[in-house]
């Protein structure tokens, strides 16, 4: 599973529940005061005088609005696609599923039956350890299903806000996505929406995404699966995400056909090169900074 940033949402975190909505109030309020600053300007304004200050008006507005867009985006936009997710197949042996969610760096993993579109339930590392430890338990004889809880299954053009307040609500950290036929796109979770608004919440000042290794040369190796938004987000890049969600998308879309390997491109001041592709998928590439134009002579 966030190919992009972590997905997986600990109890740790829900203080960062309460800074979010903090400010999105604090934010509500400078909003309403801005709001009525304006109102107040346009009032001492003689008709058909230019209003003033508005250079410096509207950006305080602006920044007040980029806040709480939560109602522009919706969970298709930040969620981890399913090419990206990490998911258990509940027809697997026993010891190999408890070994994948040991080694997960997340504490939520959905289980699936047959096909990725059958999500079961979902594992949490919490409660399949707490079945292990049940006396004369061993992982032969685990039933996964049983440990697993029941999967919440949300729509995919559900908004930001309205995935936030149900998060809330149903005190829950993880939701399956899905789009209009009942096919699953990917998984969202808390985390990912608080992180739209306070940013990364992680210790860590470095950048460290999951399917990103920078090199000595300063190029990026970036797994296909990565989302443009979180390499946007990271690294304060402005890569189009209308047209595609990861970045194999972009270039496959950019260049309108499925790149050989070794194949480079240039666009949006990006150098792209495709190192690994399987069968119709782009599975990794590096990516740089396009070189400047040479002055024609």
């Amino acid at each position: 599973m966030t190919g992009d940033a972590p997905a997986a949402f600990a109890p740790h975190l829900w203080p960062w529940v309460v800074l979010a909505l903090g400010l999105i109030a604090a934010a509500l309020v400078f909003f309403w005061h801005a709001r009525q600053k304006v109102t107040e300007t346009e009032g001492e304004r003689r008709p058909g005088q230019p209003a003033r200050d508005s250079a410096n008006t509207k950006p305080d507005r602006d920044k007040a609005g980029n806040g709480l867009d939560l109602e522009a985006l919706e969970v298709s936009d930040i969620m981890i696609h399913r090419t990206a997710m990490r998911a258990l197949n509940a027809g697997d042996p026993p010891e190999e599923i408890v070994k994948a969610v040991l080694e997960s760096p997340y504490t939520r993993m959905p289980l699936w039956s047959g096909t990725v579109d059958n999500i079961v339930g979902v594992v949490h590392a919490k409660d399949l350890l707490r079945a292990l430890i049940e006396p004369g338990m061993e992982p032969k004889n685990l039933d996964i299903t049983k440990v697993a809880e029941k999967p919440w299954f949300v729509p995919d053009t559900t908004t930001l806000k309205e995935q936030l307040a149900a998060f809330l609500r149903r005190q829950e950290h993880f939701a399956t996505v899905v789009d209009e036929y009942g096919e699953v796109q990917g998984v969202v979770t808390l985390q990912d929406i608080l992180k739209e608004i306070v940013g990364d919440i992680s210790d860590e000042k470095a950048v460290d995404m999951q399917g990103v290794r920078q090199e000595a040369d300063g190029s990026l190796v970036v797994d296909g699966s990565v989302t443009i938004r979180d390499l946007n987000r990271a690294f304060t890049w402005n890569l189009p995400d209308e047209e595609a969600t990861t970045i194999a998308g972009l270039v496959i879309h950019e260049s309108k056909s499925i790149p050989e390997e070794r194949q480079a491109f240039t666009f949006h001041g990006k150098r792209f090169i495709v190192m690994k592709r399987v069968k119709n998928r782009i599975t990794r590439l590096r990516i740089r900074p396009a070189e400047p134009e040479r002055p024609k002579a």
